[in-house]
């Protein structure tokens, strides 16, 4: 009667797990299957813009979201990945093939310049310098380190909220000056901005970053193609590709919500 018993809590247990794995399986194809969807919606939008859609980089923003995840967008087929946070990239970048080209999207502080760049050597973008002082320390630390030339984008507030990172739109061309004239270790490749959260002025946001650029190439002799335009995320980045970005930072629609950890109380 024990051994009928066992039997059948085991048959029990192994078709309870046999109906977890299916739906484990069922759930790792959703975020493959959201970045096929996001691909599309890319394509339509750069025909829009009169553009091919591999003209347009889809980063994936990855934040609070499992190594396992970010393999699965990899695995079909993916290779940029973007993170907020120098710990969490940190972390997650040794755990991943070594051809992914990480971006990192987030502010920025001086002490966490060189934990970023020996932590993460496939490292090929910054998007968020946005002042001298930054700029000069990813410039010698890169030095330091012996790494080939950094990438980075200038970030700019266009949206003027007191809340956001960046440089005032009229500061731009200086700051873009230094980084380009100033830092032989860093390589200018654009401007980056972030609309806001509400979407009420994104359009306007995202004409004046379309000024900065124009302002930028006139100023360093250089045609519009070799400053690239980072803007747009999950909530617009069909409208930012339609008005001329070349970078989308795509994470909730490709990954999901971003679950954040509770606080614990004292």
């Amino acid at each position: 009667m024990n051994n009928q018993e066992t039997n059948g809590e085991r048959e029990e247990k192994e078709e309870a797990a046999e109906q977890s794995s299916m739906a484990a399986s069922a759930m790792d194809g959703v975020a493959a299957t959201a970045l096929r969807s996001v691909l599309h919606r890319v394509q339509q939008a750069a025909e829009r813009s009169g553009r091919r859609s591999d003209q347009i980089r889809i980063l994936a923003v990855s934040k609070t979201k499992p190594v396992s995840l970010i393999r699965e967008v990899y695995d079909a087929g993916h290779r940029f990945f973007g993170e907020n946070y120098v710990q969490e990239i940190v972390e997650k970048a040794p755990q991943l093939p070594e051809d992914i080209e990480w971006h990192f999207i987030g502010n920025l502080q001086s002490n966490k310049v060189k934990p970023l760049l020996t932590g993460v050597p496939n490292l090929d973008m910054v998007e968020s310098v946005d002042d001298v002082k930054i700029a000069n320390h990813l410039d010698r630390a890169v030095a330091n380190i012996g790494r080939k030339p950094l990438k980075v984008f200038v970030q700019v507030n266009t949206s003027g909220e007191v809340s956001k990172y960046g440089i005032d739109p009229s500061g731009c061309v200086e700051l873009v000056k230094h980084v380009s004239l100033g830092c032989p270790n860093l390589q200018f490749c654009g401007l980056m901005t972030i609309g806001m959260l509400d979407y009420t002025s994104t359009p306007e946001n995202f004409k004046t970053l379309a000024n900065c650029r124009s302002e930028v190439c006139k100023a360093l002799g250089i045609a519009e193609e070799q400053c690239e335009l980072s803007m747009g995320m999950s909530g617009d980045f069909e409208l930012a590709i339609e008005m001329g970005s070349t970078n989308v930072r795509i994470g909730s629609t490709i990954f999901g919500a971003r679950e954040y950890p509770k606080k614990q109380s004292n």
